[in-house]
């Protein structure tokens, strides 16, 4: 997703220019969630093959892929270097807690520390977009529900989350 004169839109970077796909689909989804939810995402593939009107990434400003998700997920301590490193008991499970649609940023765009804080820190993550609804799916099933990647940058205000067991105030 992005915004461009100061309107936002979505599409896909192609040959390294931001392919307005909202516009080749002659507004046919509001936004990319419209999209996805919908189901569109080979539609979306085959708008993006035929290219359109497209961008100089210099003129835009990237949005989170999803600016308004319904939900968004999170793992913590899903690795082991990071679990050693919080002491955590090699038998806990991961962590998930929750993160809210205006915590996120886009590509390039600055993640603002909190004066409060002395531990801002970042952490580089990957988003995994789900495209497709689903309940009790299946391991071998799951591949169907996913839409693509993204990387994402996990900003953390680390002060913050130990003044209590719950994350999200670091968040």
């Amino acid at each position: 997703s992005f915004r461009v004169s100061g309107k936002a839109t979505f599409g896909a970077v192609v040959d390294g220019r931001a392919l307005d796909l909202k516009k080749s689909l002659n507004d046919k989804y509001v936004d990319l969630l419209a999209a996805l939810q919908a189901g569109a995402l080979d539609e979306l593939e085959e708008a993006a093959s035929r290219g359109g009107l497209s961008y100089d990434l210099d003129e835009i400003e990237f949005l989170p892929v999803i600016p308004n998700p319904p939900k968004i997920l999170c793992i913590g301590i899903n690795y082991e270097t990071h679990r050693s490193e919080t002491g955590k008991d090699p038998s806990v499970k991961p962590w998930v807690f929750a993160r809210f649609a205006n915590s996120q940023v886009g590509h390039g765009q600055p993640l603002i520390a909190p004066l409060e804080s002395e531990r801002f820190d970042y952490e580089g993550e990957i988003a995994v977009i789900i495209g497709k609804r689903g309940r009790r799916i299946s391991q071998e099933a799951s591949w169907e529900h996913i839409a693509g990647y993204a990387p994402y940058n996990d900003g953390s205000v680390r002060d913050w989350q130990r003044h209590t067991p719950q994350w999200v105030p670091g968040k």
